[in-house]
């Protein structure tokens, strides 16, 4: 590969907040820096959204080797008088060359591998993602329509096309119900690499955006009265040959027994688990009982209301079926880290396999309307009502609070509390609008 003298490549990492931070090399020295990386100070993993910084138990000395994973490098040359969109993602390790414990990657890596060594099984995952296009001239047609895909097509063609060049195989780019905004959908990936190209996705179609003259976020929330975005997570297992270990088409709702135990461990610990899923603020404008996105730990199929629904494939054929088959997360949003996301995903369920918790009869209806004696007595629970809730749930559930080492946690939280004291006394338009810039 050829690089042009004013080529840099930007060495990106998401972190606590789900910013991807960068610090970027002349491309031609990206060889020398593949070993052993970027120097970057640990106390920046206490960075908010925002131009602030929460207290940390690490101060100005301490260091971390932000190494590239060369697998997720993107080189995207396509738009004239601009130097190529050069990207690739990093894991952070300590000085030794060991992964430091507050990596989301990292965090993501010991879910993986405890699954793998607990049940011999694999996971697989994509995100969808919704986001909002602003700017002069950003798309305002009615929402799911043609019209809204027609007034966007320059940069939704865009975006196909660099996502496709970048390797993360777009499925879906579409109009959404809110006016100016979208989705897209990408095929599920193995490992590591299903949090590394939601970082990817992302991060293509702001680079899309922005050479359209608009900007892409990705907050929950945009406005108080404005439609939410989510980014829900469709997971599912795989055997060692890579055949999909969720579904067995005699079990109830074609969830295998592993994958039901799987399920059943997210349920019980999903209040929890908002805090990670669901990590700002402004996440809590947009769960809630009848809005498409969730309100209630309850399971379904094909239930929009429910946190975790089974999506069954819609082909006839017996192997297509079963590769097509997967299940749900609704609760993510944008301003979760993928890794950390995922890792605490797959943390929860291996809790379930684990103690071989039975999945719940699938709700076919919306859990709101049920009356709460109905819900007590199918073990619905409400899921919290802002961000303070969620992370004091998260305490009180030993077992998720013991997913991040003790330091991950610690300074996570601390993070978090920043955030939540940071929009005390704004009104609700003022929130959004600082989440809405900052996403």
């Amino acid at each position: 590969m050829t690089t042009a003298a004013d080529e840099i490549i930007h060495l990106c990492w998401s972190d606590y907040v789900g910013v991807t931070r960068c610090r970027a090399v002349p491309a031609h020295q990206y060889a020398a820096r593949r070993e052993r990386g970027l120097g970057w100070a640990v106390a920046g993993q206490a960075l908010t959204p925002f131009d602030d910084i929460a207290d940390n138990p690490w101060g100005p000395m301490l260091e971390v080797r932000q190494t590239p994973a060369p697998e997720t490098e993107v080189r995207l040359d396509l738009w004239p008088g601009v130097p190529p969109f050069h990207i690739v993602l990093c894991e952070s390790n300590t000085a030794d060359g060991q992964g430091w414990e507050c990596c989301g990657r990292r965090f993501l890596r010991d879910a993986l591998d405890r699954l793998r060594a607990e049940t011999g099984l694999g996971f697989a995952a994509a995100f969808e993602h919704e986001f909002l296009l602003t700017g002069p001239g950003a798309p305002r047609e009615t929402p799911f329509s043609l019209a809204a895909m027609r007034e966007a097509a320059g940069v939704a063609g865009m975006i196909a096309r660099a996502l496709t060049e970048a390797g993360v195989e777009p499925e879906t780019v579409e109009p959404e119900y809110g006016r100016g905004q979208y989705e897209v959908s990408t095929a599920p990936a193995a490992g590591l690499m299903a949090a590394d190209r939601a970082v990817l996705t992302r991060e293509v179609i702001r680079e899309a955006a922005r050479r359209a003259g608009l900007c892409a976020s990705f907050t929950p929330k945009p406005a108080p009265g404005a439609v939410g975005a989510g980014a829900h997570v469709h997971f599912s297992l795989l055997d060692d040959a890579g055949r999909n270990a969720a579904y067995d088409a005699a079990a109830p709702a074609g969830a295998s027994a592993v994958a039901a135990a799987f399920c059943a461990g997210v349920l019980r610990h999903l209040p929890g688990l908002c805090a990670l899923f669901a990590p700002s603020p402004v996440s809590y404008f947009r769960l809630g009982p009848h809005h498409w996105s969730c309100g209630y730990a309850a399971f379904g199929v094909q239930n929009r209301e429910a946190a975790l629904r089974i999506c069954p494939s819609p082909h006839a054929d017996p192997e297509r079926r079963r590769a097509g088959y997967n299940i749900e997360l609704r609760v993510p949003d944008g301003t979760a880290n993928p890794y950390i996301a995922l890792g605490a995903l797959i943390r929860a369920g291996l809790e379930g396999v684990r103690a071989g918790l039975p999945l719940p009869p699938a709700l076919d209806r919306d859990p709101a309307d049920l009356t709460g004696a109905e819900r007590e007595r199918l073990g619905i629970r409400p899921l919290p009502g802002s961000l303070a809730e969620a992370i004091a749930l998260m305490e009180a559930d030993a077992t998720v609070a013991g997913f991040l080492p003790p330091v991950m946690r610690q300074s996570w939280i601390a993070v978090k509390r920043k955030e939540i004291g940071m929009m005390e006394g704004l009104d609700d338009d003022t929130v959004c609008a600082r989440y809405r810039e900052a996403y």
